[in-house]
């Protein structure tokens, strides 16, 4: 197991951090290319994608082993599939379609200890490693290291989002650009102003709240923009689509030189 400091101590210390997305090969092998190349954390897509527990945990162990951070995107907002998400290995953890504060309370309570929350508690498998702990420190730990991400993804959650942003527990936000620019009526128009100033909105309520928010990027020029806006908590594409992007320009760079 490779130990560097929690990712949590990191993007809450102000740090900019960069993982990615796994979308289409949850595969022990994906998961520790991704922790080999450097990402800060690996997300695991179980809201969009259909994987089950049997499917990700291996996944998550693995990730964990290579040193990166495991996340979940979990299907919907539940404790079952919460403390499923913790339980199985996840430490960071992505919530959709988070619209009120009373959510965003309800979500960090399931995902962490008494008396921070009121997960239930088990010892000894993968959140551990698979290996002996003490509960009470295991308990301490957890609480100090689990991430909870909540995305803002709908109008109700951008008029909402100061008082989510407040929420203790939860420790970032994430922009669900496409699902907030469709609830606001102006689906995919990345350059409206409403959106532009949705944007705003967002990362002034995670400054004014020390709470970072997080973005999907494309590549260096415009992760260089999203920080320069605000954002510290990026994610490099997916596994699906750098496959697809590098596939695509080595095939047309080999017809290219066979002319």
């Amino acid at each position: 197991m490779v130990r560097r400091r929690s990712l949590r101590a990191r993007v809450l210390g102000g740090e900019t951090v960069v993982g990615t997305f796994l979308l289409a090969f949850p595969a022990v092998a994906v998961a520790r290319a991704a922790a080999g190349a450097g990402a800060d954390f690996v997300l695991i897509d179980g809201e969009h994608t259909g994987f089950g527990w049997e499917t990700m945990t291996p996944v998550l162990t693995a990730t964990r082993a290579g040193g990166s951070t495991p996340f979940v995107r979990v299907p919907s907002a539940s404790r079952e599939n919460i403390a499923l998400a913790l339980d199985m290995g996840a430490v960071g953890l992505m919530i959709p379609m988070v619209g009120t504060a009373d959510e965003a309370a309800a979500i960090a309570s399931w995902a962490h200890y008494p008396p921070q929350g009121i997960r239930g508690t088990m010892f000894g498998l993968a959140a551990h490693d698979f290996g002996e702990v003490e509960p009470v420190a295991a308990m301490k730990k957890s609480n100090a290291e689990t991430i909870v991400m909540v995305q803002i993804e709908t109008a109700e959650a951008l008029e909402n989002v100061e008082e989510i942003a407040a929420v203790p527990g939860v420790d970032i936000l994430w922009v669900g650009h496409f699902d907030l620019t469709t609830s606001m009526g102006i689906p995919t128009q990345f350059d409206h102003p409403l959106y532009l100033a949705a944007l705003e909105r967002i990362v002034t309520a995670g400054k004014a709240n020390g709470k970072p928010v997080g973005f999907l990027t494309s590549g260096p020029d415009d992760a260089r923009s999203l920080v320069e806006r605000g954002f510290t908590v990026l994610a490099y594409g997916s596994d699906l689509g750098i496959y697809r992007q590098a596939l695509r320009s080595g095939l047309e760079g080999i017809a290219e030189a066979l002319g």
